[in-house]
């Protein structure tokens, strides 16, 4: 269902308990979880993402009739996340966005406290994709900052997403307006 849904990016985890998807798996039904965007704000890309993948799920179960277009490429596939997390107080300058493909020692932002007497390199801590990160500049000690997907073939990731970046065009749908 990952696969026919179309996203770029998809990403194994445990099921949560007391979550709907755990709800669902006790059921015996498959179940998927679309994230992208930011809390509190339209992200029309993200939307466009989300129509798209639900009408090809539908097409994949025969809801719709098939897509004439083929040729998407495999998406790439992360089986650990991990939140790159504040080792102390102050206020967070990030250099990293969500989408930025990153290497083992990347410099995602640093940390200087209200006075500027400190401050704190934040480095990644493996080869991975920015999928979510802090939006507000001020952060305590063990505020989640970066999460990050971790990837194996940096490159690859990098064409898989380009290529799925730039087919995010509004006629993309199928549908008439």
């Amino acid at each position: 269902m990952a696969k026919a849904f179309g996203a770029p990016m998809i990403i194994h985890s445990a099921i949560r308990d007391g979550s709907l998807r755990e709800a669902v798996s006790e059921h015996g039904l498959p179940v998927l979880l679309y994230e992208a965007g930011e809390a509190l704000y339209f992200n029309e890309k993200a939307i466009r993402s989300g129509i798209r993948g639900i009408l090809n799920v539908m097409r994949a179960i025969g809801m719709l009739p098939k897509n004439r277009r083929t040729g998407a490429r495999e998406p790439v596939v992360s089986n650990k996340t991990s939140w790159v997390r504040a080792p102390m107080s102050g206020v967070f300058f990030k250099r990293v966005s969500l989408g930025n493909l990153v290497r083992k020692g990347t410099l995602l932002g640093i940390i200087n406290d209200p006075l500027g007497d400190e401050s704190e390199a934040i480095l990644a801590p493996f080869t991975g994709v920015v999928i979510g990160q802090l939006t507000l500049p001020l952060v305590h000690e063990g505020d989640a900052l970066v999460n990050l997907a971790q990837v194996d073939d940096l490159d690859e990731a990098e064409d898989v997403l380009d290529d799925y970046a730039s087919s995010l065009t509004e006629e993309d749908f199928g549908l008439e307006r």
